[in-house]
């Protein structure tokens, strides 16, 4: 089978920790490659996400890497036997490659931690606040594909539903939410919509106030994905020519770290169930609610 030329980010990913597990155990190519009886170019092929593995090939190298059987010899494995295929792929006519990744990431992650700057997240948007987000992008509302961009938005969400429960933490800034998408009517939908996806006992929503200072303005958009194993913990800057993914522990310690920061210097989580005579101070729920009220 010819090597692709676009492999997934999962597939590179597969690569990257097989790479890094040689590397640690002072393996050449050469001598991996012999493992599974191939030669130095596929052992680069594999390495790059651009072939796959057989299964027992996978074992037989995770086992003389020294990985020793836990989670992470679990997750290679089962990142190998996956092919990829998921309910992105009807989107594949209208939503690039880094789009496509994006999903498949979030479907495999464990959790998610995200801190958005300016605008509500995408996990968390009504159908109209996304539309009026794409429209805004193309410069148009005549553009056919909008209502499969706005589908596919909508569809990641299953993620963090009732049934499925992956674990979110999303810190808004306050500008986000105050900023007009659309119309006062879809900010009004939009912000209500947040605090009735509060009420998912998963799902941590916390609003970053005007009034706790610059950190979040220098902290910018990011987002943090925790793998099936801590190695596969993996980092998301957003890029005005992209996104770039981060792998390395310095790395996925650092955003943790300015994370928990921010979350430190938010308001006090979205808690629809307190009623508003508890509240002893100002938190993410009245806020909400004044800005509602005030649209």
């Amino acid at each position: 089978m010819a090597p692709r030329s676009q492999p997934t980010e999962r597939q590179r990913r597969l690569g990257a920790e097989l790479r890094k597990l040689r590397l640690a155990a002072g393996l050449s190519g050469d001598r991996a490659a012999a493992l599974i009886d191939a030669d130095r170019q596929r052992m680069s092929h594999i390495e790059s996400g651009r072939v796959d593995v057989p299964r027992n090939g996978l074992y037989h190298l995770l086992r003389s890497y020294g990985c020793a059987e836990g989670p992470l010899f679990e997750a290679l494995m089962a990142m190998a036997q996956d092919r990829g295929k998921g309910w992105w792929d009807a989107y594949r006519d209208v939503m690039d490659r880094r789009a496509l990744d994006l999903a498949e990431l979030e479907a495999r992650s464990t959790a998610i931690r995200m801190h958005e700057p300016s605008v509500v997240p995408g996990m968390l948007q009504t159908a109209d606040y996304a539309r009026a987000m794409c429209v805004m992008a193309e410069g148009t509302d005549r553009n056919e594909a909008i209502d499969r961009y706005v589908d596919f938005r909508i569809a990641r969400q299953h993620i963090i539903g009732p049934g499925t429960g992956t674990p979110y933490h999303a810190v808004i800034h306050e500008g986000a939410l105050r900023t007009l998408i659309g119309s006062a009517d879809i900010m009004r939908r939009q912000l209500r919509r947040l605090i009735e996806v509060a009420r998912l006992p998963h799902v941590t929503i916390q609003v970053f106030p005007f009034t706790a200072g610059g950190f979040a303005a220098y902290s910018r958009l990011f987002s943090l994905f925790s793998g099936a194993a801590p190695e596969l913990d993996t980092v998301r800057l957003e890029q005005p020519l992209g996104p770039v993914l981060l792998h390395d522990r310095q790395y996925v310690d650092k955003y943790s770290g300015i994370f928990t920061k921010l979350s430190e210097l938010a308001l006090p989580r979205v808690d629809p169930e307190t009623k508003p005579e508890s509240h002893e101070g100002r938190d993410s729920l009245t806020l909400i609610h004044h800005l509602v009220y005030t649209l």
